[in-house]
């Protein structure tokens, strides 16, 4: 393909998905952010990784970021003759922190830009839809591509999403663990079928915390209980478990980010002296822009 610029940078902000009772469905953008500039060269593949997980991440096809380029190139109908990728990352990998989302909207959007009317060969809606079936749901990378608080559902087998914007007073501090979690670990945990009050519960508390997070943040300790996915994935990370238990006995909102094995509390209060030895923590503000995408001119 003939590329619309010969080269892109796009910087992506981490995602805290489910947010308690939110299975699936809610996600929070937030101002932790990776960073991927691809260059369009003549032949070959050269990828250069600094940052969260560089010493396990691929150089190759199967970098998450290059395989999502390929599958928009692909759709738009060429591929580049070469691909020089650069990756700067700040989020956890494996931690539930959309990190395989971030890579994947990267991958993305830098595709649709490097090729000739990409935007109008494939517009947001489809290429939300693309991410979706690469990540496997639409939550994270519905935050992670628009910013702020998202809404992911699926409508006649395709992923859609809107985006609200979050209260000035919403603010996160992250409590991260030295040691990661696959998302496929954490859903083998979650059983085919819950009781009905469960899920009439937990309707009724994502209702609540759309309310909570967008008007009146004062009624996050209540709109954050969860009875749909949490619980059933305690054994899997019983430090954190116990960690969202203590807190919110003291009155913090804090839940399970994602699939774990972080933790999203909604307190602008030092909690390093909460978390178990080896944890992170690290105080965020909601992002509200979404992904960004820079063109950057060509190497003479």
């Amino acid at each position: 393909m003939t590329a619309a610029w010969s080269a892109v940078r796009v910087r992506v902000p981490a995602s805290s998905a489910n947010v308690g009772p939110g299975f699936d469905t809610l996600g929070l953008a937030l101002q932790l952010y990776d960073e991927v500039t691809v260059e369009v060269t003549d032949a070959g593949l050269d990828i250069d990784v600094v940052g969260a997980g560089a010493a396990e991440v691929p150089r190759d096809e199967s970098h998450l970021v290059v395989r999502a380029l390929r599958t928009v190139a692909e759709r738009l109908g060429g591929q580049p003759p070469g691909i020089r990728l650069r990756a700067r990352n700040a989020i956890p990998q494996g931690r539930g922190l959309g990190s395989s989302a971030a890579a994947v909207v990267a991958g993305m959007l830098a595709a649709r830009a490097l090729h000739p009317g990409g935007a109008g060969l494939l517009p947001d809606g489809e290429l939300l839809a693309l991410a979706a079936v690469l990540e496997g749901h639409p939550d994270n990378v519905a935050a992670c591509l628009l910013g702020g608080l998202t809404i992911a559902w699926t409508e006649d087998g395709a992923p859609r999403a809107v985006r609200l914007e979050p209260h000035r007073d919403v603010s996160v501090t992250l409590l991260v663990p030295p040691e990661a979690l696959s998302t496929q670990a954490a859903r083998g945990l979650l059983p085919d079928h819950v009781p009905h009050t469960d899920a009439a519960r937990n309707a009724g508390r994502a209702a609540l915390l759309v309310h909570a997070l967008t008007a009146d943040p004062s009624l996050l300790l209540s709109s954050t209980r969860d009875w749909l996915h949490q619980p059933y994935r305690e054994p899997a990370m019983p430090e954190t478990a116990a960690l969202v238990a203590r807190l919110r006995a003291r009155g913090i909102p804090a839940v399970v980010s994602g699939a774990g094995p972080a933790v999203t509390a909604f307190a602008d209060a030092d909690l390093r002296a909460d978390v178990p030895s080896g944890w992170s923590v690290q105080r965020l503000a909601v992002d509200l822009g979404g992904a960004v995408l820079t063109p950057l001119p060509a190497r003479p």
